[in-house]
């Protein structure tokens, strides 16, 4: 069974009639969770024998897709559990099975959340400006503040990582990565999420105030600034592609209520439908150009990181290069969608101006358009000079 046949028609009409609740009211998808789970979607990644689907990167980043055309931010926030499966899968599939626990836990009903992002911190995986203390039993005591906490009501298991400054070479600092169990003392949850768009996400900050994590649940250290750690690949592997997914979703979505509109619509003068109005058809024939090739892109990428393809330097600029042309598709059909719509799509409860509002949240997710493009410039020119 593919991953997206989890999908029924009739669960997705159930996720897409609860959007606009969620929205209007700012709350989390508790109710889309919860048949999230029953169908066994958060065991996506998990092998067959484990209840799972034993899904590949393609077949995922399909099931992202079907699922974000009905709830964006639904998918959006499932997507985070998501990554940190598809990180064990893409470490594993490398000979890494270190973060294999990931995938077991998973299967036996475990939410995974991310605590990574921090305010001010443009270096994302690279430096954090949570201390890490160091105990003398080989625990690491944690404190400082993580934002954009997606599954916040939800998760059950958080990963965080945080800067151990006397550790690594030359005193220069040790970055080290952990998962925190929910209830751990010290861990607090500030609702504080009220956004334009993405709102059921409940993407909260967290406060870590002397969050004391043993070193068995240490995984990962690694030294400040980039590196080749097979981790940070699969990291920026996972997150970029499957919110790609989520955004080329919400692209499908635009499209098809364009062309609802455009047929629905007719003109007082000509007494014809919008559909055949010269304008209206070339935005909503730029758009569909757009969405076939974005598509394209989604599932060369996918279908490399599931073969192993090894495109060396050239991978992150692949994959940045893909999140941005995602993110640019969704708002820019998006905003197609409201044109062709007319005064009816800009209702702050119309499809199409919640499709709009959320596309917009694609710029804040890493990396950002200015970040890509220097990727893309490294990766084909070679570093600045000094």
């Amino acid at each position: 069974m593919e991953a997206a046949d989890l999908l029924t028609d009739a669960l997705l009409e159930r996720f897409r009639e609860r959007a606009p609740r969620y929205d209007a009211e700012n709350t989390f998808f508790t109710e889309d969770l919860a048949d999230l789970k029953a169908a066994g979607y958060l065991r996506l990644f998990c092998a067959v024998d484990d209840g799972g689907s034993g899904a590949g990167m393609r077949q995922a980043a399909a099931a992202q897709r079907r699922l974000a055309a009905a709830a964006p931010a639904t998918a959006l926030g499932i997507n985070m559990h998501l990554v940190w499966t598809a990180i064990a899968v893409l470490l594993r599939d490398r000979g890494d099975d270190s973060l294999g626990f990931i995938l077991s836990e998973a299967a036996a009903g475990e939410v995974f959340a991310f605590g990574l992002s921090e305010p001010g911190n443009d270096a994302v995986l690279f430096d954090s400006t949570t201390a890490a203390e160091p105990g003398p039993d080989g625990s690491l005591t944690f404190t400082g503040t993580k934002i954009f906490t997606s599954l916040s009501p939800a998760w059950t298991r958080l990963g965080v990582f945080g800067k151990d400054s006397g550790a690594g070479v030359d005193g220069e600092g040790q970055l080290v990565h952990a998962f925190v169990p929910r209830g751990t003392p010290g861990v607090s949850i500030i609702e504080d999420w009220n956004p334009l768009g993405m709102r059921a996400s409940q993407s909260n900050t967290t406060r870590l105030e002397g969050v004391r994590v043993p070193s068995g649940a240490i995984f990962r250290r690694l030294p400040v600034g980039p590196n080749a750690d097979p981790f940070v690949f699969a990291v920026f592997a996972a997150f970029e592609t499957l919110i790609s997914a989520v955004y080329a979703g919400m692209a499908d979505r635009a499209l098809e209520l364009s062309v609802e509109a455009a047929r629905r619509r007719t003109s007082r003068v000509r007494g014809v439908s919008a559909a055949q109005d010269p304008v209206m058809r070339h935005r909503i024939a730029a758009g569909a150009m757009r969405v076939d090739a974005l598509d394209a892109q989604l599932r060369a990428v996918t279908a490399d990181l599931d073969a192993g393809t090894d495109h060396g330097p050239f991978w992150f600029a692949k994959l940045v290069g893909l999140k941005t042309a995602a993110v640019d598709t969704a708002r820019g059909l998006t905003e197609t969608g409201l044109q062709v719509s007319g005064g009816s799509g800009y209702a702050a409860s119309s499809e199409i101006a919640r499709l709009y509002r959320d596309a917009l949240a694609g710029q804040f997710h890493p990396s950002n358009e200015d970040s890509a493009h220097n990727t893309v410039a490294t990766a084909w020119l070679g570093p600045l000079e000094s």
